[in-house]
């Protein structure tokens, strides 16, 4: 976003992990692949001691004004403010955010339930450290739910995303306008199949407006 050829904003981004991020630098290399009228291309690798730890490609587009048409709807739940912080679990990434589960409060701290449970979730997050939302924002947290199998299994067990996609469905003066600090989030999954699972979310506004949707595969051991 900081590249002086950029035009418009972020429409979708799809990063894919090739192995952990370690603590400490790491370099960002950006090139732009190809640009038209309305949209621009752009790949990304993230190297650290000399390897490709990450590799992305983002997609900008400059977004006029056209037919719209919102058929999905948000699903009804308590508000932010209604829904308590959740504090059962600690782990860097979920320090990094603030979590409110309006139902259905996980609680992993037990032995694995002896059937699978649900992989579907209503979730309030935001920053931990609370600030306006902006498209890295909504970028960030788009990877902030915990990994459906926890909810399915009842319990922890080691997860890493491989490869997710976030698709944005509005741009950086259109969620300005809207100032918020918390997005609901909406997560599921349909599949759980030697080593692999995927997850689909949705992001939404305080005011019922879908402003991300993310897919991801991930890896588990269990």
């Amino acid at each position: 976003m900081r590249q002086k050829e950029i035009a418009g904003d972020p429409l979708a981004f799809t990063v894919n992990f090739c192995a952990p991020i370690a603590p400490g630098g790491f370099d960002l290399t950006p090139r732009l692949i190809k640009a038209t009228r309305s949209t621009q291309h752009w790949s990304i690798e993230a190297t650290q001691a000399g390897e490709v730890a990450a590799f992305a490609t983002a997609v900008f587009a400059q977004r006029r004004e056209t037919w719209t048409h919102r058929p999905t709807a948000m699903p009804a739940v308590k508000s932010l403010t209604e829904t308590p912080v959740y504090t059962r679990v600690a782990a860097p990434w979920i320090e990094q955010f603030e979590f409110r589960f309006p139902e259905d409060e996980p609680n992993f701290s037990g032995a694995a339930f002896a059937e699978p449970a649900s992989a579907h979730t209503k979730v309030w997050i935001g920053h931990a450290v609370p600030r306006t939302l902006d498209l890295l924002s909504l970028s960030a947290i788009a990877d902030a739910f915990f990994a459906r199998i926890f909810h399915v299994r009842g319990e922890l067990l080691p997860i890493g995303t491989v490869s997710m996609t976030t698709y944005f469905h509005v741009d950086a003066a259109e969620l300005a306008a809207e100032p918020i600090t918390a997005v609901l989030g909406v997560a599921d999954a349909n599949v759980f199949h030697k080593s692999f699972s995927d997850q689909t979310g949705e992001l939404w506004s305080p005011s019922g407006r879908l402003l991300a949707t993310t897919q991801q595969i991930t890896y588990f051991k269990a």
